[in-house]
């Protein structure tokens, strides 16, 4: 979920306690050699980095995250921080080791463009590692969620509370090994909750 860097760490700080932050530790503990952060808004994923990483650029296109996320991450040795969207990434293409995406895919503008950009610039044995909110299955969360979508996007800075991440992931060519979770203590609209990893085999 995404809202203006002045709000957005308040809004998700319950969260934050009741269970992302953990949940983010889980995750980016398989992160591994050069890496690419996508939309890393105010840094929170920062902390969560390990000593496997050895070269790390945080990508964040909204100046006012921006700000913040830079201020974070000063004195990372090994983090640069760059203005760029996940749609358009200044990589060459099969030199990432691991893209991380959190809370990202929901908001960007277009979804499936930034699933190619990340296949693009993935090594063969490459990982994208995620955390993500997605449309709910079926059933009166699903409703609500498409009825929203348009008063949540103007709130949460473009965020679609009804946006079905893992079927676009799949049908971009992403093999998928997710898990889902609680996200205690967030709006009902942004569950369920999905986190994993995904390895890109090729599009049919």
């Amino acid at each position: 979920m995404r809202a203006s860097a002045r709000i957005y760490d308040p809004i998700v700080a319950l969260g934050e306690h009741r269970g992302m932050r953990a949940r983010r530790s889980e995750v980016l503990a398989a992160t591994r050699g050069a890496t690419v952060e996508i939309g890393a808004g105010t840094g929170l994923n920062l902390r969560h980095y390990t000593s496997s990483v050895e070269r790390l650029v945080v990508a964040e296109p909204d100046a006012a995250m921006r700000k913040v996320l830079t201020r974070r991450a000063e004195g990372m040795e090994r983090a640069s921080v760059i203005d760029a969207p996940a749609e358009r990434l200044p990589f060459a293409p099969g030199t990432v080791d691991t893209v991380v995406s959190t809370l990202v895919l929901c908001t960007v503008g277009d979804p499936r463009s930034a699933l190619r950009e990340i296949a693009r610039v993935l090594a063969p044995d490459g990982q994208l590692l995620f955390i993500e909110h997605v449309r709910a299955g079926s059933g009166r969360r699903a409703r609500w969620q498409d009825r929203l979508e348009g008063p949540w996007a103007a709130f949460a800075s473009g965020c679609r509370c009804n946006r079905p991440t893992l079927t676009l992931m799949a049908e971009e060519g992403f093999e998928l090994d997710v898990s889902e979770a609680p996200w205690r203590g967030m709006p009902s609209i942004v569950k369920p909750l999905v986190y994993g990893r995904a390895g890109y085999v090729g599009r049919a």
